[in-house]
């Protein structure tokens, strides 16, 4: 498994100080793998995620945001690392203000703000002068929600610059855990601040005391003066005058300053446009951005890119924002729309599925996608198999490629590959297959219904899986990224597939019945109700099939079968195939049966009575011997039946013959030497081939069953604890063993020996291929391995021939030694407590004179 990265780590700053909107270089380690890892940065506690832009994963350049601490740490955070750490701080220095009327040597900037929900410049308020925390004490936000806090608050605020402020609120937001002891700590704070303000306010009137009487004085003999003169506006009169030295010098300093604060108003407007257009070139270039990653096919980013500005921009009231953030939610719903007809584009991998799907996801596309998609893969394997069955029936074999079945083999699989890859393993470990070897001529030699049902079974098998596979991913909600999870999608998802179980499984049941019924229309087609007769049959000019090619396609149908099952899918779903596979199975022995009585009918028409050299006619060598070996493996459908031929054939060939051949010699016959012989190896040959068929059924399964069960719950040889004792995987084998063992005892007691040793031999030649591969071996991994071993070998030493043995004695040798007496001591006491414990299963391994029990 991936371990995850380490968290980002900054290591230095340049520069280290400067003011609001310097630009600085970060430097660290793990500072994210690329500009979508980067999801925070904070200098002094001001987020400078937007002007970040991400160089590599040692480097970042940003610029410095007006922050309100003086000094702080640079704080990074990835998708992949989580939350940073600093080693370094910047110092963010404050602008010095310069009066308008005051000489500098530069322009100087008014700390003007452009406010996006006006549209307008503003000054910096006075309020905002005011201290952020007045109570003088640290600032403990409290977790209560705003929405509850306005709720119980109604039309009040828990900002002191407010008209409606509210002292219990702003206390439960900022101090719900301070102490009693530190609110009284702030109350005095208060008060000093209200006694510094009122003497400080005092000693400015004492110091101007006597210009507050000059300036009383001159407002007296002012007004004296005015009313002495009279209160009408008549010219000459002093408030005429005074009028217009007033207006004269408002005129005057128009004139004078009129140029120069246009040119100041044209330059703010210039460097505030300018400064806009930098701060939030982002949102300008998303448009052109988006266009460009969609071709690309860089999904990804897109999805990144949109979340971040509707994240920044999907509440503006900016006109311009506005027009530009509009042309970007455009865009989007272009791609919704590009994604979705990719998703329900067919053929398509079940790869790509879950990718457009979880892509339609992050970008809150409307319905359900996913559900959308396993409608539409649902159509497309219905219409892919009624297209194989008509273009059979119009005698156009050729290949599917107009419906995309050329894609059927994703990963370029064989012909084959999609039965035998889903089948029982057993039958590939042992080189089998299922199908056989077929001659260069197979397709001219094979019936059309053959072909057919094999083609028909290969569409199902190569896309059911992927079909199901889609459906179990929408259940659990595996389908969507973090981004859903958090969005509450895959929650959505779930209730979804829990509303929509019983219309998935009408979708599973129509495939399974549609394969049945064109199966049925292909070779059974009298059991299809006459209405369905013309879409399912219409196999006209179709041959009869041999006992031959009926055993082929039940091969097939069975394998089918198996697959399906291996996928978990519900038997229920699965019983039409069973059935299926029971009137096939019957149809092949009466067709078999039909045509061996035929052969019976014409032996004595065949018959040339003309006798070799060894005293036999070529009829009996032939026709007797092939007749009696296809009869009987059409009898072998079942393991217990297996078992019950492999007697028969066991008394056939120490009873049966050796009683015929007595008879032929007592009654005179000669030359039936041969005759026996020739019998006597079709039985064996047979005995061979069944009992390999019973042994590939029950050894494969247990000895495969040893590999998981070793290493379940990720147990490690090289780092595990001191042994206990015999772990439940070995027993599990030996269960299954005397499964076995009572299995063939019920049957046949000569056979025990025979199937048990085989078993035997299977199971240890894979426990010393699993010790083989291990590299190495702690001391305890080896005293557990080496207990493991001696269990399996002395529970089923009776059984033990040759082979195993040698099996067992190189899997020990591949175990480190044991020096230390007490792990051989520890290593007899759990064998003694292993034997004991399973004393009674056991007791089937050892010698016994009971009977088998007769059924």
């Amino acid at each position: 498994m991936s371990r995850a990265r380490q968290p980002p780590l900054v290591t230095g700053i340049s520069p280290k100080e400067g003011p609001a909107w310097t630009k600085v270089t970060i430097r660290g380690e793990n500072l994210g793998t690329g500009p979508a890892d980067l999801i925070g940065l904070s200098i002094c506690g001001h987020n400078c995620l937007l002007t970040a832009e991400w160089m590599s994963a040692s480097k970042i350049v940003c610029r410095v945001g007006p922050a309100k601490d003086d000094k702080g740490e640079i704080i990074v955070t990835t998708k992949s690392g989580g939350l940073g750490t600093s080693t370094v701080s910047f110092k963010l220095l404050k602008p010095e203000r310069i009066g308008i009327l005051d000489q500098s040597a530069v322009w100087v900037d008014e700390m003007n703000y452009y406010d996006l929900r006006t549209n307008r410049n503003k000054g910096i308020s006075p309020l905002s002068l005011r201290p952020s925390n007045p109570l003088g004490i640290d600032i403990d936000k409290g977790k209560i929600p705003q929405k509850d806090m306005e709720q119980t608050f109604p039309g009040m605020s828990g900002d002191f610059t407010s008209e409606n402020f509210s002292a219990t609120w702003y206390l439960m937001e900022n101090h719900s855990g301070t102490s009693f002891e530190q609110l009284k700590s702030a109350a005095n704070n208060l008060k000093k601040q209200a006694n510094k303000k009122n003497e400080g306010s005092l000693a400015y009137v004492k110091g101007g005391l006597s210009t507050f009487f000059e300036a009383q004085d001159a407002l007296a003999a002012i007004h004296q003066r005015l009313e002495s003169d009279g209160t009408e506006r008549v010219e000459g009169s002093m408030t005429q005058r005074l009028e217009n030295i007033l207006n004269r010098a408002s005129d005057t300093a128009d004139t004078l300053f009129q140029e120069v604060l246009g040119r100041k108003d044209k330059a703010d407007s210039t460097r505030n446009a300018l400064n806009v257009l930098q701060r939030f070139k982002f949102l300008f270039n998303l448009p052109f951005n988006i266009e460009r990653n969609i071709q690309k096919g860089d999904y990804d980013v897109v999805i990144n890119d949109y979340e971040k500005a509707k994240s920044l921009f999907g509440n503006t009231e900016v006109p311009v924002f506005k027009k530009v953030y509009s042309e970007v939610e455009t865009r989007i719903n272009s791609l919704r729309t590009l994604l979705l007809e990719k998703l329900l584009q067919t053929p398509s991998t079940l790869h790509d599925q879950k990718r457009y799907i979880r892509y339609l996801s992050d970008l809150h596309a409307p319905g359900d996608p996913a559900w959308q998609c396993i409608y539409a893969q649902h159509k497309w394997i219905l219409q892919l198999m009624q297209s194989c069955r008509d273009e059979f029936i119009s005698g156009q074999r050729g290949d599917l490629s107009k419906m995309g079945v050329g894609a059927l083999e994703l990963e370029g699989d064989t012909r084959s590959s999609a039965l035998s890859r889903l089948s029982h393993t057993s039958s590939l470990k042992r080189g089998g297959s299922l199908r056989t070897p077929r001659p260069s001529t197979w397709r001219f030699e094979t019936p059309q219904p053959v072909q057919f049902v094999e083609k028909l079974a290969d569409v199902v098998i190569g896309q059911l899986p992927n079909f199901w596979k889609l459906w179990i991913s929408y259940v659990n909600g595996s389908l969507f990224s973090e981004t859903g999870e958090k969005s509450g999608q895959v929650e959505k998802s779930k209730k979804n597939a829990r509303q929509r179980q019983n219309d998935f499984k009408k979708m599973i049941e129509e495939v399974t019945h549609r394969l049945v019924k064109l199966i049925r229309g292909a070779l059974l087609s009298g059991t299809l109700p006459p209405n369905e007769q013309s879409l399912y049959g219409g196999w006209e000019n179709k041959t009869d099939l041999t006992g031959q090619w009926m055993t082929q396609i039940i091969h097939i149908v069975r394998g089918c079968h198996e697959a399906l099952s291996a996928l978990e899918i519900p038997n229920d779903l699965l019983q039409v195939l069973q059935d299926l596979l029971l009137d096939l199975r019957v149809q092949c022995l009466v067709v078999t049966l039909l045509h061996t009585t035929e052969d019976v009918k014409t032996l004595a028409e065949k018959e040339d009575w003309i006798v070799d050299n060894e005293g036999i006619t070529s009829l009996v060598t032939s026709k007797t011997a092939k007749c009696f070996f296809l009869i009987l493996c059409i009898c072998a459908l079942q393991e217990q039946r297996l078992l019950i031929i492999l007697s028969n054939c066991q008394y056939l060939e120490r009873h049966t013959f050796l009683n015929l051949a007595d008879h032929f010699e007592k009654h005179g016959f000669t030359g039936t030497e041969k005759i026996t012989r020739v019998s006597v190896q079709a039985v064996r040959e047979l005995d061979r081939k069944l009992f390999d068929a019973y042994i590939e059924r029950r050894a494969d399964p247990i000895a495969g069953a040893l590999e998981p069960g070793i290493y379940a719950g990720y147990f490690d040889w090289r780092d595990c604890q001191a042994p206990t004792g015999v772990r439940n995987y070995l027993k599990e084998a030996l269960i299954n063993v005397i499964a076995v063992h009572a299995e063939v005892f019920t049957v046949s007691k000569d056979l025990v020996p025979r199937v048990l040793s085989t078993i035997v031999e299977s199971v240890a030649d894979e426990m010393c291929r699993l010790m083989q591969c291990v590299s190495s071996f702690s001391k305890n991994g080896a005293l557990q391995a080496r207990l493991e071993i001696c269990a399996l070998r002395d529970a089923i030493a009776a059984y033990i021939n040759s082979k195993s043995n040698v099996s067992f004695k190189q899997a020990l040798d591949t175990l480190p030694p044991l020096h230390s007496g007490a792990d051989k001591k520890l290593l007899e006491e759990l064998l003694n407590k292993f034997k004991s414990s399973m004393q009674l299963q056991l007791t089937c391994f050892q010698p016994s004179s009971v009977q088998p029990i007769k059924r």
